[in-house]
């Protein structure tokens, strides 16, 4: 410590010190350096306006004349109808391993290039992502079965090549 103060508490009051000389120096001292533009656009009155009402204000003269055909005076809003249920789909009600590995048709046949091309269609029309969520429950655990099997099978291919 130096003289009481810590050496950040020091470098802060020298600080204070130089910029409050600089004030009594110069009265522009207040601005930022380097910031030599403002923010306001004087307008041809003198008065400040933003630069989003100078551009809307551009944009008011090269807009056609012609009213707004769209407007209509005193017109109720329209009431919104209220969401419907969304109704689950078939496919989503097939939640047993038997039924899954039916919809997969997994055979004998496959190799790893189709098993990964039926884990891609599967998952476009199950993934939780894309279904509704009243019904995200429903499509995790058909995708997490699917996967299940599918990687089964791949298990599989990989022992009887081996």
């Amino acid at each position: 410590m130096l003289f009481g103060q810590s050496v950040f508490q020091s470098v802060l009051t020298r600080l204070n010190q130089e910029d409050a000389a600089k004030a009594e120096a110069d009265p522009q001292a207040f601005r930022v350096s380097g910031l030599n533009t403002s923010f306001v656009v004087e307008t041809a009155t003198g008065s400040p306006a933003s630069a989003a009402g100078a551009y809307f204000d551009v944009q008011a003269d090269s807009a056609p004349s012609e009213p707004a055909a769209t407007e209509v005076a005193d017109a109720p809003a329209p009431v919104p109808e209220p969401p419907e249920e969304p109704v689950i789909p078939a496919h989503l009600l097939r939640l047993t391993e038997a039924e899954i590995a039916e919809d997969l048709a997994i055979g004998p046949e496959d190799s790893a290039e189709t098993l990964a091309e039926k884990r891609r269609r599967f998952a476009k029309d199950n993934h939780p992502d894309t279904i509704a969520a009243a019904f995200r429950d429903n499509a995790t655990l058909r995708m997490m079965t699917a996967n299940l099997l599918i990687d089964r099978a791949i298990k599989d291919l990989y022992w009887r090549s081996s």
